[in-house]
C-alpha cells in the first residue's frame, strides 16, 4: 500500500511539473509508444496497423488519436499529444473493447505482439525556443513526410552549455535566412538519460540532401565552427532516416465527455 502510495504521489507531481511547465514555456508534450519491429514483420506490421485503422474508424472509436512515423531500422513510433501525464491515463480504448468483444480486440494486439520482441512508452517534449522553423512551429509538414532524425545524447553536466549552443545555432540559421527549418524534442518523463532530438522535414532523401549541402554552403566556416563548439558537449550523436505514415494514423472525434481508463 505504501509504494502505491508514493507511486500516487510522484504520478502527481510528475504531472502537475509536466503541465505547469507546458504552460510556462508554451512546449508541446507528446506520448510516444515506439515499437522495435522485427526486420521479418515488417509488412505484417504494417497490414496489422492498417487493419486496425479501419477497425477504429467502423466503430467510430473518440477521444483517441495518433500519428505514426517509420524509422527505416523498423522503429514504428505511435505519437499522441498530450497537455500532462494524465492524458495518458485517460485514454482508452474500452469502448472499442466494448463493441468488438473480449477476444476479437485480444487478437489485434496478439498480431501486434508477434511483430517485435521490444516496445515501451515514454514522453518527449516539442521544445519552441530552440526549434527553428521561421514560418511558424508546427509538426504538419505538408508535402514534407520525410523525415531525418538527429539525436545527441548529453549528459547532466553539460546540458546547459550544450542548450546555450543550440541557441546560438538557431540564431546563426535565422541570420543567414537558412531554408533547413528543424524542430528540437527533448527527453522527458520515462527517458533514461537525457537527449535532443532535432527532426527535419523533407519531401525525399534527394531532397534532404541537396537541402543539407545548400546549407551547409550557407552557414560556411561560422556554421562549422558553431557545430564543432556544440558537439563539445554531446556524449553520443546518431543519424535515422525515415518518414511519417498518415496511412497508419488516426484521429477520433471529441465525445465532449471525459473518459476515466479502467
Amino acid at each position: 500500500m505504501k509504494i502505491i502510495q508514493k507511486f500516487g504521489a510522484l504520478f502527481f507531481c510528475l504531472t502537475m511539473s509536466i503541465g505547469l511547465w507546458a504552460q510556462e514555456t508554451k512546449n508541446q508534450a507528446f506520448w510516444i509508444h515506439e515499437d522495435k519491429v522485427k526486420p521479418s514483420m515488417i509488412a505484417e506490421y504494417d497490414k496489422v496497423s492498417k487493419d486496425f485503422v479501419e477497425i477504429c474508424k467502423k466503430h467510430d472509436l473518440k477521444d483517441v488519436e495518433w500519428s505514426v512515423a517509420q524509422m527505416d531500422d523498423g522503429t514504428f513510433m505511435s505519437i499522441t499529444p498530450i497537455e500532462d501525464l494524465a492524458d495518458i491515463q485517460n485514454i482508452s480504448f474500452n469502448p472499442l473493447r466494448e463493441k468488438m468483444g473480449d477476444e476479437e480486440f485480444s487478437k489485434i494486439f496478439e498480431k501486434f505482439n508477434k511483430c517485435y520482441d521490444k516496445h515501451g512508452d515514454y514522453v518527449a517534449i516539442l521544445n519552441s525556443e530552440l526549434s527553428y522553423m521561421p514560418d511558424g512551429l508546427t509538426t504538419e509538414t505538408a508535402g514534407k513526410n520525410y523525415r531525418v532524425w538527429h539525436r545527441m545524447e548529453v549528459t547532466p553536466a553539460n546540458i546547459q552549455d550544450l542548450r546555450g549552443k543550440m541557441k546560438e545555432l538557431k540564431t546563426l540559421f535565422a541570420d543567414k535566412g537558412s531554408k533547413m527549418h528543424y524542430r528540437i524534442y527533448h527527453s522527458g518523463f520515462g527517458n533514461m538519460g537525457n537527449y535532443y532530438v532535432a527532426v527535419i522535414s523533407a519531401k525525399d532523401a534527394q531532397d534532404y540532401d541537396r537541402m543539407s549541402d545548400e546549407n551547409n554552403k550557407l552557414l560556411g566556416a561560422d556554421g562549422q565552427k558553431l557545430f564543432e563548439e556544440m558537439f563539445d558537449y554531446v556524449e553520443a550523436y546518431s543519424v535515422k532516416r525515415g518518414g511519417m505514415r498518415p496511412d497508419l494514423a488516426y484521429k477520433g472525434a471529441p465525445s465532449g465527455t471525459k473518459i476515466t481508463k479502467n
